[in-house]
């Protein structure tokens, strides 16, 4: 194995391994489980803190802010080591949770998940960039597997524990919980890392750079969020968001090609199987996460369930991307072509929504399950072999900054698919009544609409990632 940082060769066992990646489940766990847990007790918050109108903000915020912090986690990982970046984000996740705990308004709500986001920003970037230190391409799907399990878990018990502790305890304990699940994790990794063989190199930290992707993610983020929630989509404060957006976007593009060491090197961008890898998982990510999102409302308004009810029928699809995530790993580690799996996955993933499209309300329940469950196999198929051919096709020094710049395109894709999905359902709402759709037949037909974009953008994320080299598989770590 490489050099552990201090001039001599380690070994690290098998159990030793299986240690670091508990630690790193434990790291990643609150992070996942912060996207799903906050979302059903979001109407308790507001009437406890009495302040419902910037009640959104307590998930845009972190969404702003953990997606602008990942691609600077992986530079400094690449930078300073993966044991002290990770360490520092899990601290600051957990400091950021207790001041959430603590918030005594919405505002200040808001501000303390800006803070639990920088530290949640490098939880899975790290993570992930960890286990690509630990074990060659070959044998590291199979631990990206382990990461699609954790993300189930955390999508079925959020939900749960949110709701549990709004209604039994009190809110407070959905963020008190992540501070023995942060200590846990940074008593295993502190020790453990420790052996871990390090790859950084003499770097210098492109602070022009990253101050203007953050300006750029935040931008675009919130004329996303905004645009035809709050105003207009072709009003002044979101065309000037977009205006801003583009301009930083443009200005960074020319930072890129011009900084002595940007903040993303040009070569990297330039790397065929990064660009489509990162861009697939992104759109696949748009379309998934905006489906978690929207599809509750669908259950309720088109087919009268419960909130409960409605939460229950998102299990198939919160379930099963694990199995496609098991499918894929399996072929990733023993054929040749692994890319058929996911490319397969998705063109049965856009298929299983034009049912919903052309009978958007005659269908049975028990039909559009099975439909979400293909949809979703397909989904899980996507995340480990991208993860994995763009940690292939990249050297170990820019390990971190490869596998973060992935995670941010699954963070913005997320933002977008919400985005974009949402002005389908509530501005179709507004165009037709100027209030609220007051039949289920009238939001039928809105939600068509929804799953016909959902099929066009995992169609979209198939024709990318086809497009996306399948070079063979490591064996054996490089030398950084």
């Amino acid at each position: 194995m490489s050099d552990a940082g201090s001039g001599e060769k380690v070994e690290l066992t098998r159990k030793e391994i299986g240690a670091i990646v508990t630690g790193l489940m434990f790291a990643m766990f609150p992070g996942a489980l912060d996207t799903t847990i906050v979302a059903p007790a979001m109407p308790t918050i507001g009437r406890e803190l009495g302040d419902a109108e910037h009640l959104p903000w307590i998930v845009t915020a972190y969404l702003l802010i953990a997606t602008a912090a990942t691609p600077l986690y992986g530079k400094l990982s690449d930078i300073h080591g993966r044991r002290i970046m990770l360490l520092v984000a899990i601290s600051i996740f957990a400091a950021g949770s207790a001041l959430c705990a603590l918030a005594p308004s919405i505002i200040a709500l808001a501000l303390a998940r800006a803070v639990q986001a920088i530290g949640g920003g490098g939880l899975m970037s790290v993570s992930m960039t960890v286990v690509g230190d630990l074990v060659p391409p070959r044998e590291r799907v199979r631990y990206q597997v382990y990461t699609s399990i954790m993300w189930t878990t955390a999508s079925l018990a959020g939900p749960v524990l949110g709701g549990w502790f709004a209604e039994k305890w009190h809110w407070s304990w959905m963020f008190w919980i992540n501070l023995p699940l942060c200590l846990a994790a940074w008593l295993i990794i502190d020790s453990k890392l420790r052996r871990l063989p390090r790859h950084e190199r003499p770097h210098q930290l492109d602070f022009p750079g990253a101050i203007l992707l953050v300006a750029a993610s935040i931008l675009f983020q919130l004329a996303l969020s905004q645009g035809g929630a709050r105003y207009p989509w072709l009003s002044g404060p979101i065309l000037g968001l977009f205006a801003g957006a583009a301009v930083a976007t443009a200005l960074l593009v020319w930072r890129l090609k011009t900084a002595k060491e940007p903040l993303i090197s040009y070569t990297l961008l330039s790397n065929r199987i990064v660009l489509t890898g990162a861009c697939s998982v992104g759109m696949t990510m748009a379309v998934y996460v905006a489906l978690s999102i929207y599809l509750p409302t669908y259950f309720e308004a088109v087919h009268g369930f419960s909130a409960s009810q409605s939460g229950l029928a998102l299990l198939p699809l919160m379930t099963c991307p694990t199995i496609g995530a098991l499918t894929a790993g399996r072929a990733m580690s023993r054929v040749r072509h692994y890319k058929f799996v996911p490319v397969t996955g998705l063109a049965i993933a856009s298929m299983a929504l034009l049912p919903m499209f052309f009978w958007p309300d005659g269908l049975s329940v028990t039909t559009i399950e099975l439909l979400l469950m293909l949809a979703a196999t397909g989904v899980g198929a996507v995340f480990p072999v991208t993860t994995v051919s763009v940690q292939n096709a990249v050297a170990l020094h820019e390990l971190g900054t490869a596998t973060s710049l992935v995670t941010f395109t699954r963070n913005l894709g997320s933002a977008l698919g919400v985005a974009a999905f949402g002005a389908i359902v509530i501005g179709g709402e507004h165009a037709r009544t100027g209030s609220a759709v007051a039949t289920a037949a009238e939001f039928a037909s809105l939600f068509r609409w929804t799953f016909l974009a959902g099929s066009l953008g995992f169609l979209i994320a198939l024709l990318v990632m086809s497009r996306m080299e399948e070079r063979p598989l490591r064996d054996q770590r490089l030398r950084g």
